[in-house]
């Protein structure tokens, strides 16, 4: 645990990794002191009540469903793709809410999670070497030495993105469109093709029917407003520690520190270690934090983490984002439930099946077969069961688009099918269709654990 005194910019005496370096460090410094002068995207009292629901999760009594884009980008910036992505998580979350009989915590990787990781600083195509594609935020995507030199000017267009994003999400979460009467219109066209849609409609009619029961007994949107509305939250990986910093506000009521570009930020399994200025920039904000954790975690070391970033042992403070790959899960999880639950420590347990599973195909695109990140989820849960444990969360890069960039599924994609629609500009991410599918899986997964019955063959 840390014993320095935090301040916004204490991280900048830590070891800070897959940052960029801005070519005009000056120009750097001018863009986040304007920055700072900017209104936030979120608020404390946000940041709190995503923490009140979370606490929910840690005790058993909700489930957390983080999903969206890998990463967004300035070119598919579009009011449809918001919305579609948005209207995918509804689907989701009223799949998973009808199976558990639990309230879904929905969080958007949105409206800010424009900066990834990479695992080498240097790209090469064809014997041409240049800086890698580090999101929209730092440089282009085209492989181009001009495209690729990082840009400190693109972490306003990214707020200003960010701020429109969220205005449309908040439209359509308190404005009608996640009116539960609504649940039949959610289906985008494409997936009405899946035999999952069918099932889906079959829990919106059922849906239907109960609200129909509830109005005759004089329960109506117009009675309880949580019928008409829903409430969603942003997030994203909090890796350009500049922006995070000039994004940061003092809360007018209580004097602590929170940042303002999202509700909940985490931390990724590059940046994670021990004295990162990642770390120690994020124990200082009050937002709700994730924290990557994948194979090379020791559980000692867990611990000591999880103490700098939550001393307080509070519940709804952290989330514990599993990400072993579907051949590693069982292995390497269960040392950590063990080690969390002999400490005492009141955390959440995500499971992100997505980030350990990505392969190469034959056709050279990056992809993610289906069937091994349903079979990450699988085991996951397995594991906190035979451990007495709670698996509260899922965490996916997933699109309302129609795209073709992770094999398998109920609509099976091919590896020659690869080409057809891949659009990510960074990982492949889960369609429609095959978000509904894992949806289906996770609520007989959350079925079976209020059953009390063994997990899903």
């Amino acid at each position: 645990m840390s014993k320095t005194k935090w301040t916004p910019e204490s991280w900048r005496k830590a070891e800070g990794k897959q940052m960029p370096l801005w070519p005009d460090a000056a120009k750097a410094n001018a863009v986040e002191a304007e920055m700072r002068s900017y209104p936030p995207l979120v608020f404390a009292g946000e940041t709190r009540l995503l923490k009140d629901r979370l606490a929910d999760v840690v005790d058993g009594r909700a489930f957390l469903l983080q999903g969206g884009d890998c990463a967004e980008s300035f070119a598919e910036f579009h009011p449809n793709n918001i919305r579609d992505t948005f209207r995918v998580l509804l689907q989701m979350a009223v799949t998973l809410t009808f199976a558990s009989h639990m309230p879904v915590v929905k969080v958007g990787r949105m409206a800010g999670q424009f900066a990834k990781p990479r695992s080498s600083d240097i790209e090469e195509i064809g014997g041409v070497a240049l800086p890698s594609y580090r999101g929209d935020i730092v440089n282009d995507i085209a492989f181009e030495e001009a495209s690729r030199i990082p840009d400190p000017d693109r972490q306003k267009r990214a707020y200003m993105q960010a701020a429109s994003t969220l205005n449309l999400l908040r439209a359509f979460a308190t404005g009608g469109y996640a009116n539960l009467h609504q649940v039949h219109k959610w289906n985008l066209d494409f997936v009405s093709r899946s035999p999952w849609a069918e099932r889906y409609s079959e829990v919106a009619s059922r849906i239907g029917e109960a609200l129909a029961f509830m109005e005759a007994c004089g329960i109506s949107p117009d009675t309880v407003p949580q019928l008409k509305g829903t409430e969603f939250y942003t997030s994203h990986e909090a890796l350009l520690l500049g922006y995070e910093e000039a994004m940061t506000r003092q809360d007018s009521l209580t004097g602590n520190w929170v940042d303002t570009s999202a509700h909940m930020l985490w931390i990724g399994d590059r940046t994670r270690f021990e004295g990162s200025a990642h770390i120690e920039f994020l124990r200082g904000v009050i937002n709700p934090l994730g924290l990557k954790v994948g194979p090379s975690m020791k559980p000692d070391e867990l611990i000591r983490v999880i103490d700098t970033l939550n001393p307080a042992n509070e519940a709804g403070r952290l989330t514990l984002i599993s990400r072993f790959g579907a051949d590693k899960a069982e292995a390497h999880l269960p040392a950590l439930i063990r080690a969390v639950k002999r400490e005492g420590r009141h955390v959440i347990w995500s499971c992100d099946p997505m980030h350990g599973n990505t392969v190469k195909a034959a056709s050279g695109y990056k992809t993610r077969p289906f069937d091994r990140i349903l079979a990450e989820v699988r085991q996951v849960f397995g594991v906190h069961r035979a451990e007495g444990s709670y698996m509260g969360g899922i965490h996916i890069e997933m699109t309302g688009q129609n795209v073709t960039e992770c094999t398998g599924g109920a609509i099976a994609v091919t590896d020659e099918g690869l080409a057809d629609r891949y659009h990510t500009h960074c990982d492949p991410r889960l369609n429609a269709g095959q978000s509904l599918e894992l949806a289906f899986l996770l609520a007989e997964e959350l079925a079976a654990n209020r059953k009390g019955l063994p997990k899903a063959a």
